[in-house]
C-alpha cells in the first residue's frame, strides 16, 4: 500500500466528515479530556485495516495511544477485540466513523475474498478483482482482496491493456487492435482480449494474446473451449461469476476467475467502537512504528 497515497486520502475523508468542526465533540468536552475506544468485532469475518487504523487515529490526535492486537488478512470471531485506542475524547468522536466505514468496508472485501478462495480449493483458478471499485477506494479496496487470499487484475487503464468488444469494434476486429496495440506498447505490457464466441477465440489465439477472457461464457463452454487455447496464452473467466457459482468455473480447468462482486457487492463486516473507561497499558502501536 502507497502510505503517501493513504494518508492523502485519509486527509480528504476527514475534511469531508470534520469540515470546519465537530460540533457536538467540541461542545460537549474541552481539549484535554480523555477517553478510550475498544474496537470489537461483531460477527465472524477477516479483518482488514490495520494501517487505517494507526494513521487514522494518530492524524487526528497525534497524543494518542493505539494497540492494534491483529494484523491484517487474520480470522476474528464475533468479540475478537481488534484494537483499543486512548486519546482526546475530541479526537476519538472526529475520527470514529471515517475509521470504522473504511476498516469495515475493507474487512468486507477481504471476508468475501476469502470465502471465494475457499470454493476453488484443489483446482489451479486464482481469485482475482476488477475495475469495478468504488471511485477513491480502489487503493484500499485492492489491498483488502489480497489480504483475503486473492489477486489483482489490472488497477487501472493504465498498467495492462484489455480489449473489449467496443475497442474490437470500433478497430474491426480482434486481429486489426491486437496488432496496432502491438506496434504502440512495449514488451512489458500485456494484452488481453476479451471473447464471446469461438471465432474470437480462435482470432485472439492467431493474435497471439497475452490473456484471453471468456466473457459470460458458461462452466461448460469454457471447459470444451480450453483445448483450443495454447499454452503460452492465460485463461480468465469473468462476467456473472459470484461466491455462489465459482467453484463450477474453476472446475472447468480455466486459470484466473475475476469477481466484479468481490468489491461491488461485498457487505460491510460489523464492527463497533466501545467506550472503554481503563487506559491503556504499555507500548503503543505507534511508538513501535517510530522505534523501528
Amino acid at each position: 500500500m502507497n502510505e503517501i497515497q493513504l494518508e492523502h486520502m485519509l486527509k480528504q475523508f476527514f475534511i469531508e466528515d470534520i469540515g470546519e468542526g465537530d460540533i457536538s465533540g467540541e461542545s460537549l468536552f474541552s481539549a484535554e479530556e480523555r477517553g478510550a475506544f475498544t474496537l470489537i468485532a461483531k460477527e465472524g469475518g477477516v479483518f482488514c485495516g490495520r494501517a487505517i487504523l494507526v494513521r487514522g487515529f494518530m492524524m487526528i490526535d497525534p497524543g494518542s495511544c493505539i494497540q492494534v492486537h491483529i494484523e491484517d488478512g487474520a480470522e476474528v470471531t464475533p468479540g475478537t477485540i481488534i484494537a483499543e485506542v486512548e486519546g482526546t475524547m475530541r479526537g476519538l468522536l472526529k475520527g470514529e466513523r471515517v475509521i470504522l466505514n473504511l476498516i469495515q468496508r475493507m474487512s468486507g472485501i477481504a471476508t468475501a475474498t476469502a470465502a471465494a478462495v475457499k470454493e476453488t480449493e484443489g483446482t489451479q483458478a486464482k481469485v482475482c478483482d476488477t475495475r469495478k471499485t468504488t471511485p477513491g477506494l480502489r487503493m484500499l479496496e485492492k489491498y483488502a482482496v489480497r489480504m483475503g487470499g486473492g489477486f489483482n487484475h489490472r488497477r487501472g487503464l493504465y498498467d495492462a491493456v484489455m480489449l473489449k468488444d467496443n475497442h474490437i469494434a470500433f478497430a474491426g476486429g480482434i486481429r486489426e487492435a491486437v496488432g496496432k496495440i502491438r506496434e504502440s506498447v512495449g514488451h512489458t505490457v500485456k494484452v488481453e482480449v476479451e471473447i464471446e464466441t469461438k471465432e474470437q477465440l480462435m482470432e485472439a489465439v492467431e493474435a497471439r494474446a497475452d490473456i484471453i477472457m471468456f466473457d459470460n461464457r458458461t462452466p461448460e463452454e469454457i471447459k470444451e473451449w480450453l483445448p483450443l487455447v495454447p499454452d503460452y496464452i492465460a485463461t480468465e473467466a469473468s462476467g456473472g461469476i459470484t461466491i455462489d457459482n465459482v467453484r463450477l468455473f474453476a472446475e472447468s480447468g480455466i486459470e484466473w476467475i475475476s469477481l466484479g462482486a468481490l468489491t461491488h457487492s461485498a457487505r460491510a463486516l460489523d464492527i463497533s467502537a466501545k467506550v472503554s473507561a481503563a487506559p491503556l497499558k504499555g507500548e503503543t502501536e505507534y511508538v513501535n512504528l517510530r522505534k523501528a
